[in-house]
């Protein structure tokens, strides 16, 4: 007899971080089908998302997971198995996708931000992590590059003391077949200089404009164009699990991130 509880039938009132059916609808057709061979599956789907936005929104160990969910064994194999196989990133791309074409957008941006962030790790043996001189941070740092709508196009996790305009630099020439329609980048200060500059229109091509949007004193103020990427890093903060970098692996912090993503790209769209 199998030791995996059968969730599909359990009457509980739903978690906060939990998906409505509307969202389930969405998210159920882009989730990897089962091969048809071996043994049947025996969790519900739905319930290994749930239990996965739970430890993204709580910030709990996987271990710390209420009993009324799958087996945190179970909850992480799937969560590291698709996070191998590059499926947190997929679905992401695909939910962006819609929901820009519910503002009525086309699917590729003509308009990018980029900015990083500093966040403390916890000091596990092994962890990658480095010394951010600016901001006073000892951790990891999250390269984030998105579009007009706030929407994060690709992410790059590093030790904290890596660059901030080789990060960028990375992400965007990872997203090359996504940037046809990208006509001009906007960058706070920490992305000045020439060399910057040609390895992005290297990458991006020479016609992409580059505005680097400078502050006017040096007291707070909202930067024009390039609060859209700060707000999409406070909407983060709301899942305790990225208050902090708690994961060993930076692909793992990654795949965390995407999975945050992805519910809020759910609410946006049923919204």
């Amino acid at each position: 007899m199998s030791s995996l509880p059968n969730v599909a039938n359990v009457k509980r009132k739903p978690y906060v971080s939990g998906m409505s059916d509307a969202e389930w609808k969405i998210i159920e057709p882009k989730l990897p089908a089962h091969k048809g061979f071996g043994c049947p599956r025996e969790v519900d789907l739905r319930e290994i998302i749930n239990a996965i936005f739970y430890v993204q929104r709580t910030g709990c160990q996987w271990e710390m997971l209420p009993h009324d969910f799958p087996l945190h064994q179970t909850v992480y194999k799937y969560f590291h198995k698709w996070q191998r196989k590059g499926i947190w990133q997929r679905i992401y791309d695909e939910l962006r996708k819609e929901a820009r074409e519910k503002t009525g957008r086309v699917p590729d941006s003509s308009v990018a931000m980029a900015d990083s962030q500093s966040v403390k790790t916890t000091g596990k043996k092994g962890e990658v992590y480095g010394f951010d001189g600016g901001k006073k941070v000892k951790g990891r740092k999250r390269h984030i590059v998105v579009d007009s709508q706030g929407f994060i196009l690709g992410l790059l996790v590093t030790e904290a003391n890596a660059s901030e305009r080789l990060g960028a630099v990375v992400i965007f020439d990872e997203l090359r077949q996504h940037l046809s329609s990208l006509e001009v980048i906007y960058l706070d200060q920490g992305y000045c200089g020439e060399n910057f500059a040609r390895a992005i229109r290297q990458v991006c091509g020479e016609s992409v404009r580059l505005e680097v949007v400078k502050r006017s004193s040096k007291e707070f103020e909202v930067l024009a164009k390039c609060w859209v990427v700060e707000r999409i890093i406070g909407c983060l903060n709301y899942y305790r699990r990225l208050s902090k970098d708690y994961e060993l692996y930076t692909e793992i912090s990654e795949a965390m991130i995407y999975g945050a993503l992805i519910r809020i790209m759910l609410s946006r769209i049923t919204s």
